[in-house]
């Protein structure tokens, strides 16, 4: 008996990435999908388009080792602090090691030349198929026609003629495939990664500069609250009560949380060499960011300390 044809597809739930499924899926090829959840980014769309078109899904949780090359990109960023190149890299890269761990014959993306300028031109795309070390292993589905035939191809693991020949940021052939192939869900795109958010990136930025070994709550810390420095020392302010939870549950050994003890409004926490003067500072901003205290002096104010 013929053993079957089985590869890995980075899948992020998107609409390319599930037809580079469903695409192989079409010649009889086991596909798994992997999403990788980050600091910066989670499988919540990759989940629920999974389940959605019935396509076998793992999450790799690959934090640590992402934040190294979003702190230390090879390959620089790309209009905020996306390094997607390195990014993209890593992501094969570890996909590799699950391949050869477990037997996987190929690993694939929902990649589509010309689509991203930065990650998808063909530089770019020859580039990460030499240093992802998978030695013509790594197909495009979506664009396979118009890139180098791969030793997959070349040895009959994978028809070419039954793959594509998308290019350019045009929707329009992808969505015409969605509807030959009957896939009824995709999330719409963009969105999913924070390092390409301008404001979340000048904040990130920031923190490298300051701290040289940030840890988790660091990063988290970014997405919630105001964040105000004051000589080396964050002050992250809630916006809301969902964020003075969360400060609560973030708190780590050596931050201080501060609060109003007879009024409703946000929470400070305070991470670093915290002296008087920024405690003070932090009850300052408390207080003019509480619509109960507003116009109030902050030094006739009683407040919580928790350290």
């Amino acid at each position: 008996m013929k053993k079957k044809v089985r590869a890995l597809v980075l899948f992020s739930g998107g609409l390319d990435s599930t037809l580079a499924v469903k695409v192989l899926e079409k010649q009889n090829i086991e596909v798994l999908a992997l999403s990788y959840v980050s600091y910066f980014f989670d499988d919540g769309k990759a989940r629920i388009s999974a389940e959605e078109n019935q396509i076998q899904m793992r999450s790799i949780n690959f934090a640590d080792i992402h934040s190294e090359v979003v702190k230390n990109p090879k390959r620089g960023y790309g209009s905020a602090m996306n390094p997607c190149i390195d990014c993209h890299l890593l992501m094969i890269r570890e996909a590799g090691k699950i391949m050869r761990t477990e037997g996987f014959d190929f690993v694939a993306t929902g990649e589509v030349l010309g689509q991203r300028p930065m990650s998808q031109n063909l530089r770019a795309l020859n580039l990460i198929a030499k240093e992802a070390d998978l030695a013509g292993r790594l197909l495009r589905p979506l664009s396979a026609k118009l890139l180098d035939e791969t030793q997959l191809e070349k040895d009959g693991l994978v028809d070419r003629n039954k793959l594509c020949d998308i290019s350019g940021r045009s929707r329009k052939r992808q969505f015409e495939l969605a509807e030959e192939l009957g896939i009824k869900y995709y999330p719409s795109p963009g969105g999913g990664c924070m390092l390409t958010e301008i404001e979340f990136g000048k904040k990130l930025k920031k923190l490298l500069t300051e701290i040289k070994d940030p840890i988790a709550s660091d990063f988290a810390l970014l997405k919630m609250g105001r964040i105000v420095w004051q000589d080396g020392v964050r002050i992250i302010i809630g916006r809301n009560s969902e964020d003075n939870e969360q400060l609560k549950k973030i708190q780590e050994k050596g931050d201080i949380l501060i609060e109003l003890k007879d009024f409703m409004g946000p929470m400070a926490l305070l991470r670093g060499k915290v002296t008087d003067f920024i405690i003070e500072e932090a009850k300052k901003i408390i207080a003019g960011y509480s619509r109960h205290t507003k116009g109030l002096d902050y030094k006739n104010l009683e407040f919580i300390i928790r350290r």
